[in-house]
């Protein structure tokens, strides 16, 4: 059994009244209540190994045509990779099979492109909500699920628990070797709930738990 989580201390100031006199001591802004911040939209990937990949084969593509160019101006012939390519283009017509699957695939790598330029990615990082306008923070899908996974080992009568959080959803599969399972299925909903809270993402997931007996050895 896992060890159980603990509340992390939460930071306090003191506020000094004007006459320098006794003072209050009052939960630090940037420890809210995930209640009392505010939403917060999902963090945006870098993509950078498509946008490397896209940048070295244009790179490549035009480089090889600019030098194209440059040795047609300066009295040399074309390169016959060119040559070919312009006699295939006159010569074949547009319902031609290879020119529907050059177009095709062109298409297709376009709309990829589009795609991950206005998607965010990074799926795997929950957003938190934002105590401060300046200041960001995420979750990793796979902490969240650690600290939910915590906080179901602590209800009674559980023997593992299994626990995959996504941005919507949180699925928790526990089994449970004693008490009736409606009493640990209600116990886990109150402490996960709790927990999801806790957590303090900009959108709570969620919750589904099902509970069941552990299976028969042998």
């Amino acid at each position: 059994m896992s060890e159980p989580t603990q509340r992390l201390p939460v930071v306090e100031r003191a506020e000094e009244d004007p006459g320098g006199r006794a003072a209050t001591t009052v939960p630090d802004a940037s420890h809210a209540t995930p209640a009392g911040g505010r939403k917060s939209g999902r963090f945006w990937s870098a993509r950078r190994i498509p946008a490397a990949l896209s940048a070295l084969v244009l790179l490549g593509a035009l480089g090889i045509l600019l030098y194209d160019i440059a040795s047609v101006r300066s009295g040399r012939p074309a390169m016959q990779w060119r040559r070919t390519l312009a006699e295939e283009l006159a010569r074949r017509p547009l319902d031609d099979t290879a020119v529907l699957i050059g177009a095709g695939v062109a298409a297709a790598l376009g709309l990829w492109l589009l795609l991950l330029a206005l998607t965010p990615g990074l799926r795997r990082v929950l957003p938190m909500r934002r105590a401060h306008p300046e200041v960001r923070a995420g979750l990793h899908r796979d902490a969240a699920a650690m600290v939910l996974r915590d906080r179901a080992m602590e209800v009674a009568g559980v023997q593992s628990a299994r626990v995959r959080v996504k941005r919507s959803k949180a699925k928790v599969r526990a089994v449970s070797h004693f008490r009736e399972l409606d009493d640990v299925r209600a116990e886990l909903n109150s402490a996960l709930g709790d927990g999801i809270k806790g957590l303090g993402l900009s959108k709570d997931p969620r919750l589904s738990v099902r509970v069941a007996r552990p299976g028969k050895k042998g």
